[in-house]
C-alpha cells in the first residue's frame, strides 16, 4: 500500500549513547528531534540510514570508546551490501564539542560533528547530507557545526527516551564554575546556570504523565541548583514541589559538590519522603596536599559536612569517587585515601585512574605518576569498595524495603534458597531499592513465593519484598 511505501521512505536513524547522564539526556533530546522532523529512531545500526555516535570526553578511556564507536560506524558503512547499512555518520556530544576541527580532520569518517549550539538544527543537516529533499536545492551542509559551549536552556520533555519507562533524568543545571585542576569539563560545558523553576517542574509534571516514577536529579553541580536564579528558588523548594508531582515516587540527587548543603536542603532531604536517603557526592580525594593541588574543599570541610549530613538523615546511603595517582600523589597521600574511605564507609564508591587532560593545570604539573602506578592504586581502591558494598548488602539480610521492578524476565540462578537447587534458570525481576541509582550501582533480583497468590512481576511497580540474601 502507499502507506507502507511511504513507511519504507522514511528515514531511519541510531544512536550510540556513550558518557554521563547529562548527555543521555542531550541524546534524548536529540532523538526527540529527529523523531519529529520524520525520522523513525532504530535499535539496529545495520538497519539505519544515519548512525548519531553521542561521544564523551571526561577521560582518555572515554575518548577512546568514542573514536572506537565511530570506526566501529565506519565498518558497518563499509560491510554494508547493495546500499545497505548507514550512509551517514554523525558525531555529536562532548568529544565534538570539545575538538570539532580536529576531530573532523582525523577522523574523516564522519560526515557531521556536530556542537551543543546546534543541536536544534541536526534534523535539518541530516536530511540535508542524506539528500532527502532534493526539491529543495540542497546547498552542501556545513561539515563542523559547533559554536559555544554556554547555550540557553530550551524544553527537554520532548524526548524520544533511552531509559525505561519509569525512570528518567531531570536536568536543572548545565556548566561548571568550579576551577578544579584535574577537570576540562567548565571549558566544553560553559559556565554554571540553573534551568529556569518552571521549565524544571513542567518538564517533572510532562515525564510523570508519561509513567515515570523515578526522577533522578542531575547537573554538573547539582546542589547549586538556584543560586543564581532571582526569586530565591532552590533545591530544597524544587524537592518539595516535584514531591507533590502526581506519580512521582522518588527523587534522587546525583552530582553534589561536598558544599551548598544549607540545613534547608538537609531538612527537604531528611523529611520529604519521596527523597531517596541516598546522596552522590563526588569527593576526588581527601588528602589536603593533593586537595589544594586540586583546588578542592579540605578533608576536614568534607568530613564535617559527611558527619552532619549523616546525623540529620537517618539510614542514608552515600556514593562517591576518587580520583587515583594524581600528580604528585605520594604513597602517604594515597593510604590517606584507603583509611578516610574505610573510616567513612562509603555504601557506594568508585575510582579512576587519573588521566591527563590537555589544556587543564594538573596536566601541566611535574611529578605525573606511572600509568602502573595510578592504576594499581585505582584496583586498590575499587577491591576496597567492593568490600564496602558487600559489607553494606550482607547488613541489610532480613529487611523489608520497597524495590522499583526494572525488568522482568528469566535470570541464571543466583543460588537463592527459593531455588529447586538444579541450577537451571528461574524467572526473576531485577530491581532496585532506594539505595541504588540506575546503571551504576548493584542490583535487587525479586523472585515471587509460589502459592501465595501475589499478582505477577511488571516494570515500573514498586513491590514491597524482604532482603533474603546478599550475593
Amino acid at each position: 500500500s502507499d502507506g507502507a511505501e511511504a513507511d519504507a521512505r522514511r528515514p531511519r536513524v541510531s544512536m550510540v549513547a556513550l558518557g554521563c547522564p547529562k548527555n543521555v539526556v542531550d541524546g534524548e533530546v536529540m532523538l526527540g528531534d529527529l523523531a519529529r522532523a520524520g525520522f523513525d529512531v532504530v535499535g539496529e545500526h545495520e538497519s539505519a540510514d544515519a548512525i548519531v555516535i553521542n561521544s564523551c570526553a571526561f577521560v582518555e578511556e572515554a575518548k577512546d570508546e568514542s573514536i572506537q564507536a565511530i570506526l566501529e560506524a565506519a565498518r558497518l558503512r563499509t560491510e554494508g551490501s547493495d546500499g545497505a547499512g548507514p550512509k551517514k555518520i554523525v558525531v555529536t556530544g562532548c568529544m565534538a564539542q570539545r575538538y570539532g576541527e580536529e576531530l573532523a580532520e582525523g577522523l574523516p569518517e564522519a560526515d557531521l560533528v556536530v556542537g551543543f549550539e546546534n543541536y536544534q538544527g541536526l534534523p535539518g543537516a541530516l536530511r540535508e547530507t542524506l539528500d532527502l529533499d532534493p526539491a529543495e536545492g540542497g546547498g552542501s551542509v556545513e561539515r563542523v557545526q559547533v559554536g559555544s559551549s554556554t547555550v540557553p536552556f530550551r524544553e527537554e520533555w520532548g524526548r524520544h527516551r533511552l531509559t525505561p519507562q519509569h525512570t528518567a533524568y531531570l536536568r536543572v543545571a548545565e556548566g561548571c564554575d568550579h576551577a578544579c585542576t584535574f577537570c576540562a569539563i567548565p571549558g566544553f560545558r560553559g559556565k554554571f546556570r540553573s534551568k529556569p523553576y518552571e521549565q524544571v517542574v513542567d518538564e517533572a509534571r510532562r515525564l510523570a504523565a508519561e509513567g515515570v516514577r523515578e526522577l533522578n536529579i542531575i547537573a554538573e553541580d547539582t546542589n547549586q541548583y538556584g543560586m543564581d536564579l532571582k526569586g530565591g528558588y532552590r533545591l530544597a523548594e524544587l524537592l518539595k514541589e516535584l514531591a507533590a508531582i502526581e506519580g512521582i515516587e522518588w527523587l534522587r540527587l546525583l552530582y553534589c559538590y561536598p558544599s551548598y548543603f544549607t540545613d534547608e536542603l538537609i531538612e527537604a532531604i531528611a523529611t520529604i519522603p519521596q527523597v531517596c536517603k541516598y546522596v552522590d557526592i563526588p569527593l576526588q580525594h581527601a588528602d589536603n596536599l593533593v586537595l589544594l593541588s586540586m583546588n578542592r574543599p579540605t578533608q576536614q570541610h568534607t568530613e564535617k559536612l559527611l558527619g552532619k549530613l549523616r546525623e540529620r538523615i537517618p539510614g542514608l546511603v552515600l556514593r562517591t569517587t576518587f580520583i587515583a595517582g594524581f600528580p604528585g600523589e605520594s604513597d602517604q597521600a594515597h593510604a590517606n585515601v584507603v583509611e578516610f574511605a574505610t573510616r567513612m564507609g562509603f555504601q557506594r564508591m568508585g575510582a579512576f585512574a587519573y588521566s591527563e587532560e590537555e589544556g587543564t593545570p594538573a596536566a601541566e604539573m611535574p611529578s605525573q605518576l606511572e600509568r602502573e602506578v595510578r592504576e594499581a592504586r585505582r584496583d586498590e581502591l575499587s577491591a576496597l569498595a567492593q568490600r564496602m558494598c558487600e559489607d553494606f548488602a550482607a547488613s541489610r539480610v532480613g529487611e523489608e524495603v520497597d524495590v522499583l521492578i526494572d525488568s522482568v524476565g528469566v535470570a541464571p540462578d543466583m543460588g537463592f534458597d527459593e531455588g529447586d537447587g538444579d541450577g537451571a534458570s528461574e524467572v526473576v525481576a531485577v530491581g532496585r531499592t532506594m539505595c541504588e541509582a540506575p546503571d551504576i550501582d548493584p542490583v535487587v533480583f525479586v523472585t515471587l513465593p509460589e502459592g501465595v497468590g501475589l499478582p505477577p512481576l511488571e516494570a515500573g511497580q514498586l513491590r514491597r519484598c524482604r532482603i533474603s540474601n546478599a550475593i
